[in-house]
């Protein structure tokens, strides 16, 4: 395989990885042999074994019997492990270097270096050339993403003189320790910014947050039962639905919390009409064009404000089925979805229509300060919407759960003023946030500008007394030619 064009010190020269090294495969013991698999003392490795760079411990160990009855075989501590087959390779090589004597299934290869090659130095190497190594070996055609072991034999290595490996992986072990810890820090401080988030929202919702500011404007405030009222009224006045208008059902507040003084109990039917949409006929192109109506469905919920479509609707989909278009300023709850979509909250941006995974808040007779109550009540109420979910293997929510969710209302002031609060609040955790995301991907080029910088000769200064590497893999060559011949271990 051809490198890339890289100048190296003078006391550096290339060298491909089938040359390095014993090259080793494995197997698995039948399973159905229960003795292969109790009670076993040689570790067992797969590529769920491989998620770390050191390999201590394996979830499986097998006996010598196991051993000497199948495919497998023992592996020297201080081999370069990698996984060859297996769904990770679509983004990642897995490699690592054991630390005991172990034995490895057929999904791995293994590399044990000759004497003068040391295996941080290589596993470190073939981590900075992941995806390159992705690229150029892999096996295409195969049902699992696999690497091609005779490509990767050819890849070439630049090998420095021994003693300047390792003062190499020493450094880069070094610096990668501090960034660990201040990843970690970073990590934490995420973490922790996630809980106050939530601290703050749920502030807002139960009155905390404006608690001194209702103690001085109490005497002013509408209490939320007669808000209700008014919201009532204009909801009636303002449907335009088909058939008789029917008043929308209180929620039960007998097993709720007190609220705080002039705050009421509303359900979110009570404050908005809630609906769905539906998904025409697929393949039918009378009802799917280039443009025309945005079809929103719960994938897009992910974002804040939804703005963009993948998908338009025509009118003949929304004259002959059950889609509709919600109006701008609509909120949009994914009702089941995959990941930790169900559950999230979005506005519209622009009138869309929307599938059936999606309940639709259409609040456009509320103040605005109240429609921003409301979707902000939704942002706080994720989780117990997730788990009020029901059904089998996805669980999902419904319309009558959407409906039916109680509300603690605010007088209107009230809720502007916990608005306003709320959003300063969490520009300042987003800001906190986008900071910690800058900082991490600059941790992680820096690692990438260590490796490049180390296997370029550049981290650590040569030592013009150490070997050459030319003369250490002569040495190496001219050894290994003396030994008695071995039979060689099939890859």
């Amino acid at each position: 395989m051809k490198e890339e064009p890289q100048k190296l010190p003078e006391s550096w020269t290339w060298e491909p990885l089938g040359q390095l090294g014993i090259w080793s495969g494995g197997g698995t013991p039948s399973k159905a042999n229960r003795a292969f698999w109790e009670n076993g003392s040689t570790p067992w490795v797969s590529p769920k074994d491989m998620k770390f760079g050191r390999i201590r411990t394996t979830a499986y160990s097998i006996t010598e019997d196991a051993v000497k009855k199948s495919a497998t075989k023992h592996i020297p501590a201080g081999s370069v492990l990698m996984v060859t087959r297996s769904g990770i390779l679509a983004h990642t090589f897995p490699v690592a270097v054991n630390e005991c004597l172990v034995t490895v299934n057929q999904d791995l290869k293994t590399l044990t270096p000759h004497e003068g090659i040391d295996p941080d130095f290589l596993t470190w190497y073939l981590r900075r050339q992941n995806d390159r190594l992705l690229r150029e070996c892999a096996k295409h055609g195969t049902t699992v993403a696999s690497m091609d072991t005779e490509r990767l034999k050819k890849h070439c290595v630049p090998v420095s003189p021994l003693d300047e490996q390792r003062r190499i992986v020493e450094k880069i072990e070094s610096l990668f320790s501090r960034l660990d810890k201040g990843e970690e820090a970073l990590g934490k401080v995420q973490r922790l910014l996630a809980r106050y988030r939530q601290s703050v929202l749920k502030a807002a919702v139960t009155g905390q947050l404006t608690a001194d500011w209702r103690t001085e404007n109490a005497h002013r405030l509408e209490h939320g039962r007669d808000l209700l009222a008014r919201i009532l009224e204009t909801r009636r006045e303002t449907w335009e639905g088909r058939g008789k208008y029917k008043d929308p059902v209180s929620p039960d507040t007998s097993r709720l919390p007190a609220l705080p003084q002039g705050w009421a109990w509303a359900s979110t039917e009570q404050l908005a009409f809630v609906e769905t949409g539906a998904t025409p006929k697929k393949g039918n192109t009378d009802f799917y064009a280039p443009a025309g109506t945005p079809w929103i469905t719960s994938t897009a919920v992910n974002e804040e404000i939804i703005l963009s479509a993948q998908a338009y609707i025509t009118d003949a989909a929304l004259e002959k089925t059950n889609a509709k278009v919600f109006p701008k300023g609509s909120l949009i709850i994914a009702m089941y979805g995959e990941g930790k979509t169900r559950g999230k909250v979005s506005e519209l941006g622009m009138a869309s229509a929307t599938n059936q995974a999606c309940a639709a808040l259409i609040a456009n007779h509320l103040p605005d300060s109240l429609r921003k109550y409301l979707k902000r009540f939704y942002l706080y109420n994720y989780e117990a919407l997730r788990l009020l979910s029901s059904g089998g293997v996805q669980p999902n929510l419904n319309l009558s759960m959407v409906k039916t969710t109680p509300i603690p209302l605010p007088p209107e002031p009230e809720a502007e003023e916990a608005v306003d609060r709320l959003d300063a609040e969490l520009s300042r955790i987003e800001a906190i946030r986008t900071l910690c995301i800058t900082e991490l991907a600059r941790s992680a080029a820096l690692r990438q500008s260590i490796l490049k910088d180390a296997f370029a000769g550049r981290l650590v200064p040569q030592d013009p007394n150490d070997e050459p590497a030319t003369e250490l893999l002569a040495r190496i060559r001219a050894e290994r030619s003396a030994q008695p011949k071995k039979s060689a271990s099939p890859a």
